[in-house]
């Protein structure tokens, strides 16, 4: 007889169908991110700040341990196979902020869900991001203004995400799917 599993087949089927929504995003802001790199520049921090959204939904919704960081595996796994080239970016970043999503929930001890704790994780995946990308598109080029806007939208854009993931996982939780994913 096999032990019985911590993180029953509905949280994992719940975890995949976020996964492949939100991987089907960040494929399409891969997509778009060179454009916005190269026309837009300031605005990247906007685009790339939708890699918080697999596990601020799935936390949300299903308030349990692990969630966060299955659910960014999976949607990393879905934008790698439409652009195999990044697979280390995806899975990197999938690693880095469901990490640091499941930290912040740690904390709690997985039971204290507050919207203010999404929310310091999504500024501090801001910085996160911000600073090594501060250096690759070297934005001490931007006159003063500018690099203040993009470090500005680099630490706006996770919030803003959250904001969205936040009200997504509350609108799936009134209606009902938590239901089906209870131990």
């Amino acid at each position: 007889m096999t032990p019985a599993s911590r993180i029953s087949t509905s949280v994992l089927l719940t975890c995949a169908a976020i996964g492949v929504a939100t991987g089907v995003l960040s494929a399409g802001a891969g997509a778009i991110s060179g454009f916005v790199s190269a026309g837009a520049p300031i605005l990247y921090g906007l685009v790339l700040a939708i890699h918080v959204l697999p596990g601020v939904v799935a936390q949300e919704l299903l308030r349990r341990p692990w969630v966060a960081l299955i659910t960014h595996m999976i949607a990393a796994l879905v934008a790698s196979a439409v652009v195999p080239l990044w697979i280390g970016r995806y899975v990197g970043t999938a690693l880095l902020i469901g990490l640091l999503q499941e930290g912040i929930a740690a904390l709690g001890r997985y039971r204290r869900w507050e919207s203010w704790r999404f929310f310091l994780s999504a500024v501090i995946v801001g910085v996160l991001i911000a600073v090594p990308i501060w250096f690759a598109a070297d934005a001490s080029r931007f006159v003063l203004w500018g690099q203040i806007l993009y470090i500005a939208l680099f630490l706006l854009g996770p919030v803003l995400w959250t904001a969205v993931g936040l009200a997504i996982g509350a609108a799936l939780r009134r209606a009902g799917v938590s239901r089906s994913t209870r131990r």
